[in-house]
């Protein structure tokens, strides 16, 4: 386009393209956005469900030796499977499945929110522009972890017990860290899992519209959200697990960008990077999971 020309007013659905945007995950197919932010809810909490073990284990690994140079702490977590055992071998089985309500509280009201908002957006037609499905991704993952954000501290009571020492600003507490983190991870999802899936299928590895096409595609869209969300993934579990002053004011970092510099000078960078392991592992599965509930029960709905 020539500089200085003015963009083409966008239509007013996508289904006005001849050819939807590359990029960008299966369109709504008509189904309401107020629909769509059950569907999503529902959608994110089966998937939690599924991989909350491996939640348990990358917050450990993200945990172990805060603060502390490499090879100076005890390291009773090394790597996803031992970890694994680890955790099973203190807590037993159930120990996997540790905050697995609140986890699922958390993820009905931010996959709820975040799909309700892309919808709104993909019926708006702002998908349509370049970078469209980035940006729409972006807000609605931020908007989604606001709304969410108080799920992180409803375990065994703590939602109670902080809400009456710090009140209702206290709930929101770690939201620095969760509102970038979920909108990286939102945008890099959205964007990738249908193009990494079209990718898969053009090279011939598997058949169009299989289930293993779905699985590899949200596979390799899973390294992306990794590598990208991984440091923001691991200050927020850090904010979100520090203790607190009688105020509220966290005793080991005073916000977003202090968590950054002194996980950066104590434990150098690659301690942003910590439990990356188990946040692909995790990743890989949840966003296949997620979209495949999100998409069957939008048909279930619309038959």
């Amino acid at each position: 386009m020539a500089a200085g020309t003015l963009a083409p007013r966008p239509p007013d659905s996508l289904q006005e393209f001849q050819y939807p945007p590359q990029n960008s995950p299966p369109p709504t197919g008509g189904v309401p956005p107020a629909i769509d932010l059950v569907l999503g809810a529902t959608a994110g909490c089966l998937a939690c469900f599924l991989t909350n073990p491996l939640e348990v284990v990358k917050t450990r690994l993200q945990l172990q030796g805060e603060l502390q140079p490499p090879g100076t702490y005890p390291r009773p977590y090394r790597g996803v499977l031992r970890a694994a055992v680890a955790v099973c071998r203190a807590d037993g089985l159930r120990g996997l499945q540790k905050g697995l309500a609140a986890g699922l509280l958390y993820q009905g009201l931010m996959n709820g929110v975040r799909f309700y908002c892309y919808s709104h957006a993909e019926d708006a037609g702002w998908t349509g522009y370049p970078g469209g499905t980035v940006a729409a991704g972006a807000v609605a993952g931020a908007v989604g972890a606001i709304v969410g954000s108080p799920a992180y501290l409803s375990i065994s009571g703590a939602f109670k017990s902080i809400y009456q020492q710090h009140g209702v600003v206290g709930l929101w507490r770690g939201v620095t860290g969760a509102v970038p983190r979920v909108a990286v991870g939102s945008a890099v999802q959205l964007a990738t899992f249908a193009s990494a899936k079209d990718w898969v299928c053009e090279r011939q590895w598997f058949r169009k519209g299989s289930w293993a096409a779905v699985l590899a595609g949200g596979m390799v869209s899973g390294v992306a959200v990794a590598v990208t969300m991984t440091p923001f993934d691991v200050i927020s579990t850090r904010l979100y697990n520090q203790p607190v002053d009688a105020d509220g004011t966290g005793k080991l970092y005073r916000g977003f960008l202090d968590c950054i510099l002194q996980i950066s000078s104590k434990e150098g960078l690659l301690g942003l990077y910590k439990g990356i392991g188990a946040v692909y592992l995790r990743l890989g599965p949840h966003t296949v999971l997620s979209l495949f509930f999100w998409d069957k029960l939008r048909n279930m709905v619309q038959h």
